[in-house]
């Protein structure tokens, strides 16, 4: 994920110095729509979230952003939490990042913007369910601690462990954790009541407790975002998250309708086309097909005449 041309002086492995740089310079250059672009395998989770908060903040320093989650991770390293069974480390994460660091969920703020960008995460110590697990994960990487995100309905959700074989195999099965309320950890009685709570009425099942792509991860960031911004009316804002979750995912047929519609709504016709255009070529029998076919009519029918 460094930009073109970005590699060591020699060949082979650069040391650690010219690494450091490398990863600058990338974190100074790259574009979202360039980050989207990478693989699945390749897409950086930090990296993806600091990069939408740089949308709001756009001097924002991605490396001292970096650094903070260093700075978090470093009194852990001592501990050796990677030798540890998921159980403790959970516990032992949840103390640290929810107690000793006072992070917590935002309970009388959870529609401010801010509770969805990192770098205000890490300074207010607040955040949602989604934006407290990636610092949760963040940290729990640098301490060798397989932690993943998990997409859970209606409440996203950290996964610590993974399931193994052997002898060891009931020892480290993994645990789930709530980032939302101060890394507590769940059993099958408490996943029911989140989806109770969330008015899911299909019952627990193991596909609710897979681990998310980084790729999905950072798409329901946007959509959070795209609630918040549609809520206050604030289309640029808007615009800009639609373009971003576009990029991530490019087959998000509904996302292409309603930006079409906010181009119109921005005065922006030939856009809104293109949108309308594309959406009709990727899903014709889509739900909002019938709509965008009418909507594309008009403004097609209303450049003709403009010409004439």
């Amino acid at each position: 994920m460094y930009p073109a041309g970005a590699r060591g002086r020699r060949a082979g492995r650069p040391n650690a110095a010219w690494s450091l740089r490398l990863q600058r310079r990338y974190n100074h250059l790259v574009e979202f729509r360039d980050f989207a672009r990478a693989s699945d395998e390749r897409l950086d989770l930090l990296t993806g979230a600091l990069l939408i908060a740089r949308d709001a903040y756009p001097a924002l320093d991605l490396d001292a952003q970096v650094a903070r989650i260093e700075e978090l991770a470093q009194p852990l390293a001592a501990r050796k939490l990677h030798a540890l069974p998921p159980t403790v480390q959970a516990r032992v994460m949840s103390d640290y990042l929810y107690v000793v660091c006072g992070f917590h969920g935002a309970r009388d703020d959870y529609y401010d913007p801010r509770n969805s960008f990192l770098n205000n995460v890490l300074e207010r110590r607040t955040g949602i369910p989604i934006s407290l697990a990636v610092v949760y994960i963040e940290v729990a990487r640098r301490l060798g601690v397989d932690a993943l995100g998990v997409g859970f309905p209606g409440h996203f959700l950290i996964r610590l462990g993974s399931r193994g074989r052997g002898p060891d195999a009931l020892l480290n099965e993994p645990v789930m954790v709530d980032p939302f309320a101060s890394g507590r950890l769940l059993d099958s009685s408490a996943l029911a009541e989140l989806l109770r709570r969330a008015k899911v009425r299909t019952p627990l099942s193991a596909d609710m407790l897979e681990p998310a792509k980084n790729r999905h991860i950072l798409a329901r960031m946007l959509m959070n975002l795209r609630g918040i911004y549609a809520a206050r009316a604030d289309w640029p804002r808007l615009l800009l998250t639609l373009d971003r979750l576009i990029d991530l995912m490019p087959d998000l047929t509904s996302e292409l309708y309603e930006r079409g519609r906010l181009y119109e709504r921005l005065g922006a016709p030939g856009a809104a086309l293109a949108d309308y255009q594309r959406y009709l070529a990727l899903d014709p029998s889509g739900a909002e097909a019938g709509e965008a076919r009418q909507r594309a009519a008009r403004l097609t029918a209303s450049s003709a005449a403009a010409r004439n």
